[in-house]
């Protein structure tokens, strides 16, 4: 049915279509009987898919990724499509309006997405207040960023606002440095103003009555040796945990023609793949660290066994978005039900 429904879709641009179908849900979701109709399709009925991690307990290990609700406007609709988590954001202190548009691009041939998004929001502020009304009882993640005008020496500002305006209305944290589509943010990777920006948002969390779990989101495109940098930063910060990975900016091996790529441009490449590389970066953390650091893995994901590969290579948790894109509002409930 989707894959019919999918045609009709991949005929308007990705943006546009994005808001038209989250509109729909919305509606869907709050007439009579429409949340029970979306629960018997999308939830899975399956036992024994709870996770506990950072004290939290997680329905299914299935997650929605970050930048598909970026304003914490659907998160109950989200949760009735059967997702255990919803990771919201990437937020930003002050709203943004991110990068010209066209900056969402289909590749169905390789079954991936180009974005230049540039952390489009409104706010950390409003989302918070929305968060605040949600009926459902559904993990909430909070991806947080820094505004495209902030100068990377101010940015500690930034994510600190961010961390106390989201503080009460998330669960869990993640820290965003790797999105390619914000000028000079990947900088913030480098070691030590990584180990600035993570050490003081351990301070401010330290001094809550209850701290949260802070994550820290790393591109796939790091060398080994950037690698073992992360792993000595996150076990020196006392991070909880990594999610891995971001989008790509490496265009190898796609089958789409090469013409067709380079006049889309500048962007994150996310979907099939990235499922390898996003694979091996896990695979790398979990053997150098014994497992020691949790990890929730994102890229590449679209069924059942390649959230298993993920999972076996190390990772606790997964989460999905371009896959939800390219298989539809079942993709948790087909997942959950054929993991093992």
């Amino acid at each position: 049915m989707y894959n019919l429904i999918k045609k009709v879709f991949f005929r308007f641009p990705p943006e546009k279509i994005h808001y038209q179908v989250m509109k729909g849900l919305q509606i869907l979701h709050g007439v009579p009987m429409g949340k029970q109709i979306l629960h018997s399709f999308c939830m899975s009925k399956k036992t024994g898919l709870e996770r506990t991690l950072w004290g939290l307990t997680f329905k299914n290990p299935v997650g929605l990724a970050a930048g598909f609700d970026k304003d914490a406007k659907y998160t109950d609709e989200l949760a009735s499509l059967g997702f255990g988590f919803v990771e919201i954001g990437t937020v930003t202190p002050v709203a943004q309006p991110g990068n010209d548009q066209p900056r969402l691009f289909r590749l169905p041939t390789d079954k991936a997405l180009i974005n230049r998004m540039g952390f489009n929001n409104g706010g950390a502020a409003p989302a918070a207040k929305r968060l605040l009304k949600r009926k459902s009882d559904i993990i909430i993640g909070g991806n947080i960023g820094k505004n495209k005008i902030t100068p990377n020496e101010e940015a500690i500002s930034d994510y600190e606002k961010c961390f106390h305006a989201l503080f009460d209305v998330v669960d869990y944290f993640v820290v965003n440095v790797s999105s390619p589509n914000t000028p000079n943010l990947r900088a913030l990777q480098e070691k030590e103003p990584l180990k600035q920006l993570l050490h003081h948002l351990q301070m401010l969390n330290e001094q809550k009555a209850k701290p949260k779990p802070i994550l820290l989101k790393i591109a796939p495109d790091l060398t080994d040796s950037q690698l073992d940098d992360i792993i000595e930063i996150v076990t020196e910060t006392k991070l909880a945990g990594l999610v891995a990975t971001n989008t790509t900016i490496s265009r190898e091996g796609l089958q789409t023609p090469q013409h067709e790529v380079e006049a889309i441009g500048a962007g994150g490449l996310s979907g099939l793949p990235v499922k390898e590389k996003a694979t091996e970066v896990i695979r790398y953390i979990s053997q150098k660290t014994k497992g020691s650091i949790p990890i929730i893995a994102v890229g590449g994901i679209f069924t059942a066994a390649d959230a298993q590969e993920k999972l076996d290579a190390g990772a606790s948790l997964v989460q999905v978005y371009t896959g939800f894109i390219y298989e539809g509002p079942t993709i948790a409930k087909k997942i959950c039900d054929g993991l093992k």
